[in-house]
């Protein structure tokens, strides 16, 4: 009932955004009551009303061309491996020919769409052969597909390191820092010649045991059948997926933007109060961060009740506990994988210390295979986007693959 209701109210608000965008397209017609305080306040409102909605869709990258060696290269996009609920996508920078160090970039499943890393892709090309989970909208998969859990998640991240063959390194961004850890972790047990050379968690929930923050006290507030049996609803049967159980991702939006009511209420009054004055490219900054955060993506229902049980309610990894197809999984077992580790001073998502736990799970690293940098200054975002990133926690990541190539 409850995805049925919002879609309900969905369509509901089709002829009000389309009438909104039919008032906005007549805007250039009329002439001097544009310049009027009244016609500025009616097309900023409908410029409000038309854009101000949830999408479901993937973005795209909108990758730029990237300064690369002595050139600049347009960069463009390759699926290199398709699977169900997620492909491999290969950034190619044309004309780049030099071989430089694979690195596959591991984004959340959690609410969003691979796209909110768009300045971390957009970063690391500069001196690296890009890769990235794209993950897959659930609701577009369907049923014949079967089930994703997070032990398929793990096998996911084994079979993408695997199509880059020896000598890749990973780098995992938020929510999977865990996965990632634990498919390391297998790979090191097997003896997997694929095992990536290094690996690098940023702001993930490694350990949620320590220093939890609102969004650990959350998944701590109900117990485990209130998130089955609650918050899970189906896919109407307009879409591929119809019938599937899911998360659905504008619950899981909504529930991240209660968190911060008040900021998203100024930011869309500051981008009104733009429009109204003619400050066009200042409202098309906000815009553009609007158009990619209310771009949202359902979870398989087992995706999300498991990584509430193993990484939030149990922390199944930080007590050694988490088993992976019937076997207990070992981070003590990487011997090959160097490890960086990157926290934002000011985190209010994976608090200080919950990432670099994993470096007391990785007991026999040896101590120049392991890093940590905390960077002073920043919230969870400005962990892997932003200026900070840029400057001063991607020379930390580079310098590691550089060091362990």
């Amino acid at each position: 009932m409850l995805y049925a209701g919002y879609q309900a109210f969905q369509d509901m608000m089709t002829p009000s955004r389309l009438g909104s965008e039919i008032v906005g397209a007549l805007k250039s017609l009329t002439g001097s009551f544009t310049k009027d305080p009244v016609g500025k306040r009616l097309f900023a409102g409908a410029e409000m009303v038309a854009g101000t909605k949830f999408t479901h869709n993937r973005p795209d990258y909108r990758i730029a061309p990237v300064a690369s060696g002595n050139q600049i290269a347009d960069v463009t996009e390759e699926v290199v491996l398709e699977l169900p609920y997620g492909n491999l996508l290969h950034f190619i920078k044309e004309g780049v020919e030099a071989p430089q160090p694979k690195v596959m970039i591991v984004a959340p499943l959690s609410g969003h769409f691979a796209t909110l890393l768009r300045d971390t892709v957009q970063t690391m090309l500069r001196d690296h052969d890009v890769y990235i989970t794209d993950w897959k909208n659930a609701r577009d998969v369907n049923m014949s597909a079967g089930k994703f859990g997070f032990s398929d998640y793990i096998d996911y991240l084994i079979r993408f390191l695997h199509e880059l063959g020896p000598g890749a390194n990973v780098l995992a961004v938020c929510q999977p820092c865990v996965a990632t850890l634990a498919a390391v972790a297998v790979m090191a047990e097997n003896k997997d010649p694929c095992q990536p050379r290094t690996m690098t968690l940023m702001g993930g929930p490694v350990d949620v045991r320590i220093s939890p923050t609102t969004v650990n006290d959350l998944a701590m507030t109900k117990p485990l059948s209130w998130f089955a049996n609650d918050v899970i609803s189906h896919v109407p049967f307009r879409y591929a997926g119809a019938g599937r159980p899911v998360y659905p991702g504008f619950v899981q939006l909504t529930a991240f933007m209660s968190m911060n009511k008040q900021r998203h209420v100024d930011q869309h009054r500051k981008m009104y109060d733009h429009l109204v004055k003619g400050e066009t490219s200042e409202a098309a900054k906000i815009k553009e961060f609007y158009d990619e955060y209310f771009a949202v993506l359902d979870l398989t229902a087992e995706f999300y009740v498991e990584t509430i049980d193993i990484v939030f309610q149990r922390a199944l990894l930080a007590k050694n506990e988490l088993t992976h197809r019937g076997r207990l999984v070992r981070p003590d077992l990487i011997h090959r994988t160097a490890l960086l580790t990157v926290e934002g001073e000011r985190d209010d998502i994976c608090a200080v210390g919950q990432t670099s736990a994993a470096h007391a799970l990785c007991s026999s690293l040896r101590p120049h295979m392991k890093r940590h940098h905390l960077q002073p200054g920043v919230g969870h975002y400005g962990v892997f986007s932003g200026k900070k990133w840029q400057t001063q926690v991607y020379p930390q990541v580079r310098n590691l693959i550089l060091a362990m190539a």
